[in-house]
């Protein structure tokens, strides 16, 4: 299965402002979900009472959290999925701010 990926300028940002390492790795999330039929939760979820996705990257002892969406409730039957924005994760505290932003986000895109 082929999913198209559509990046915000705010994740586009993001990414670069990232290490060379991070971007690889991101990069290497985004062609996951991208090609693969199954998308595991070991690295994507759901968040609850949202209709945001989560991608988890480790770099360095950090947790890079990138928001996304999908245009379908179950996220592998999805063909369209949008790079959001994205953080590194020092607290749940972080999360309410950034589904705020993600929220904009969207609403600006469609």
């Amino acid at each position: 299965m082929e999913r198209k990926l559509i990046f915000s300028s705010e994740y586009i940002e993001f990414e670069k402002q990232s290490s060379s390492r991070t971007q690889e790795k991101l990069r290497y999330a985004a062609t996951l979900i991208e090609s693969l039929p199954i998308l595991s939760t070991r690295f994507i979820k759901k968040l609850v009472n949202t209709d945001f996705y989560e991608l988890r990257v480790s770099v360095d002892n950090e947790v890079r959290v990138i928001l996304f969406s999908a245009d379908d409730e179950n996220i592998n039957n999805a063909k369209t999925i949008i790079f959001l924005n994205g953080f590194i994760k020092k607290s749940t505290k972080d999360y309410k701010k950034e589904i705020n932003k993600a929220t904009q986000i969207i609403r600006r895109l469609l």
